[in-house]
């Protein structure tokens, strides 16, 4: 709805502006008019706001020199006029839905290649990190995590394969496509000592594995 009304006023000032421009000849600046009016009776109408009755011209009737007969037409017609564009908005909303859909059936799957160029994070200890996509509308990942073993010295574990850590998740149907949102995630475990602050030698501890942080970004 926001992003309705927001286009709707982009659209009325500049109309207004090319109103006050005084440059437009007098049947461009009647339709242009008439434009506005429209845009103003629908915007009014899909917000519930009550229906302004108008003339030819689009001038405000007034109720003190307009008889009850004449104004109830103009109601009328303008119900009608406003009823005409919320239907074609709907038929054209109706028919994009359609053609998305078909197109999404005729192609049978996509993929979504990540290229992972450094871990900015201090963690002290060695970690993975675990790279997926995830549904937060439905609460579960709908891939399987990219794993990537990340040194203490901030450096991947396998340093033959530095600044060439890619990925590519593959076999996204369309079902995936026309899911709401898709987030894609990060997580990161710390492989080491239960606590970092432990320096305690007697009581030194390697390979447990602790979450350590996570991080999420929309698909676009």
């Amino acid at each position: 709805m926001f992003r309705s009304v927001r286009h709707m006023i982009y659209d009325l000032i500049e109309w207004r502006s090319q109103i006050l421009s005084g440059t437009l000849p007098q049947d461009e600046l009647k339709e242009l008019k008439k434009k506005v009016t429209a845009k103003i009776d629908y915007g009014n109408r899909i917000l519930d706001l009550d229906l302004v009755v108008r003339d030819e011209d689009g001038n405000i009737l007034d109720p003190e020199q307009t008889s009850t007969i004449s104004l109830f037409r103009a109601h009328e017609i303008a119900s009608k006029q406003v009823e005409e564009r919320l239907q074609e908005e709907k038929s054209q909303k109706q028919n994009i839905d359609i053609n998305r859909q078909a197109k999404f059936a005729a192609t049978p799957s996509f993929a979504l290649f990540v290229n992972l160029k450094n871990v900015v994070c201090k963690i002290g200890e060695d970690a993975e990190v675990l790279m997926s996509l995830y549904d937060p509308l439905e609460s579960k990942f709908i891939s399987e995590n990219y794993l990537v073993r990340w040194s203490s010295c901030g450096l991947p574990k396998d340093i033959d394969r530095l600044h060439n850590l890619r990925a590519v998740f593959t076999d996204l149907g369309s079902k995936d496509l026309k899911r709401e949102k898709i987030s894609f995630v990060c997580q990161i475990v710390r492989v080491g000592r239960m606590e970092l602050r432990d320096n305690n030698t007697r009581k030194l501890t390697s390979g447990l594995r602790r979450p350590f942080g996570v991080a999420g970004n929309s698909v676009p």
